[in-house]
C-alpha cells in the first residue's frame, strides 16, 4: 500500500488536473456556442448560392469540366485542428483522408494534399505522406474568409491550369456535441442536381448528408457564360467556408465532450484515492495502537 504522503500528493495532482479540464470544458462550450451561431447564420447563404450554382453551372451549354489534357490528379483539402485534447476528432478525420487517398490512387488518380491544421501536417509527416500546401495558424478561430479564399485560389489555379481534374474537401460535419461525422465532399467537377458528391458516416447512421432540392431556372443578366467564373468562385468559397465552420464547431464539440469525460474520470479517481487514503490512515492508526498496547503489556510484564 502506498504511503499517506504519496496518496495525498496524487489526490492534489488529480484535483489540479480536474480544475484544468473543467475550465477547458467551459471555454470549449463558449466557443461552441459562437461556432454554432456562425454555422447557423451561414447556412441560408450557402444553400441559396448552391441552388444558383446548380442551376447555372450544370445547365446546357455551360461547361466547368477539367481542362482538356488535364492530369489525372485530385487536390484534396484536409481540415483538422491545430490543438489536441479533442478526443478522436483528428484521428477520425485523418483516417478518412488516408482511406480516400488510397481509394483515389486505386483508380489511378494521383493525390495532392492541402493540409489545414497542425495535426493534419503532423500526421502526414509522421506517415511520410507528401503534401503540397499547408496552413497552420495556431489561433482559436479556424474558420475565416481569408483562409477559404486562399484554398479556393489554389483549387481554381490548378483546375484551370490542368494540374488537377478533381478537387474535394475532407472535414467533419457537425450534428451535436456528441456526434460529428468525417466527410469527403467533391467540389470540382460540379455535380449535377441530385448528386451531392458527399460521402460520410451520417449516411451509415440513417442521416441525410446533404439536402436536395429541385433545380430552378434563373433569369440572369448578363449572359450565363459571363457569370460562370463569378458564380463558380463564389460557390467554391461558400462551400469551403461552410466546411471550415462545420469543422470548427465539431472540434469545439469534441473538445467539450472530451473534457467533460476527463473531469468525470478525475472525480472517480479522487473518490478512489480518498478511500485508499482513509484505509491507509486507518491501518496506520491501528498499527500505532497495537504498538502502544504491546508496549504497555511489556511494561506490565516486567513490573509483575
Amino acid at each position: 500500500m502506498a504511503s499517506l504522503k504519496a496518496i495525498r500528493r496524487r489526490i492534489a495532482s488529480t484535483k489540479s488536473t480536474q480544475q484544468i479540464t473543467r475550465a477547458m470544458k467551459l471555454v470549449a462550450a463558449s466557443r461552441l456556442r459562437r461556432a454554432q451561431e456562425a454555422l447557423a447564420n451561414s447556412i441560408p447563404y450557402s444553400e441559396a448560392l448552391a441552388r444558383v450554382a446548380d442551376s447555372l453551372l450544370t445547365s446546357e451549354g455551360i461547361s466547368v469540366a477539367p481542362r482538356e489534357g488535364a492530369a489525372r490528379r485530385a487536390l484534396m483539402v484536409v481540415i483538422a485542428s491545430d490543438r489536441t485534447l479533442c478526443g478522436g476528432y483528428n484521428t477520425n478525420v485523418m483516417r478518412l483522408a488516408d482511406d480516400t487517398r488510397r481509394e483515389l490512387m486505386r483508380h489511378e488518380t494521383d493525390v495532392e494534399i492541402f493540409a489545414v491544421g497542425k495535426k493534419a501536417v503532423d500526421h502526414l509527416k509522421r506517415n511520410r505522406t507528401p503534401f503540397a500546401v499547408s496552413r497552420v495558424d495556431n489561433i482559436p478561430r479556424l474558420a475565416t474568409i481569408g483562409l477559404a479564399r486562399d484554398i479556393v485560389a489554389k483549387i481554381l489555379t490548378d483546375y484551370r491550369g490542368g494540374a488537377i481534374d478533381e478537387a474535394g474537401v475532407i472535414y467533419t460535419r457537425f450534428r451535436s456535441a456528441m456526434a460529428q461525422f468525417p466527410t469527403y465532399e467533391q467540389l470540382l467537377p460540379v455535380k449535377p442536381p441530385g448528386e451531392s458528391g458527399i460521402r460520410d458516416d451520417a449516411q451509415l447512421h440513417g442521416g441525410v448528408a446533404k439536402s436536395e432540392s429541385g433545380k430552378l431556372d434563373y433569369l440572369v443578366e448578363p449572359s450565363r457564360e459571363e457569370l460562370v467564373p463569378v458564380v463558380l468562385r463564389g460557390y467554391l468559397e461558400a462551400s469551403v467556408y461552410h466546411a471550415l465552420l462545420e469543422s470548427e464547431a465539431s472540434e469545439q464539440g469534441a473538445r467539450m465532450t472530451a473534457m467533460d469525460s476527463a473531469s468525470n474520470n478525475a472525480a472517480e479517481m479522487i473518490s478512489a484515492l480518498t478511500l485508499e487514503m482513509n484505509r491507509a490512515r486507518q491501518a496506520q492508526i491501528t498499527k500505532e495502537l497495537m504498538d502502544i498496547v504491546g508496549g504497555a503489556e511489556a511494561l506490565r510484564g516486567q513490573s509483575a
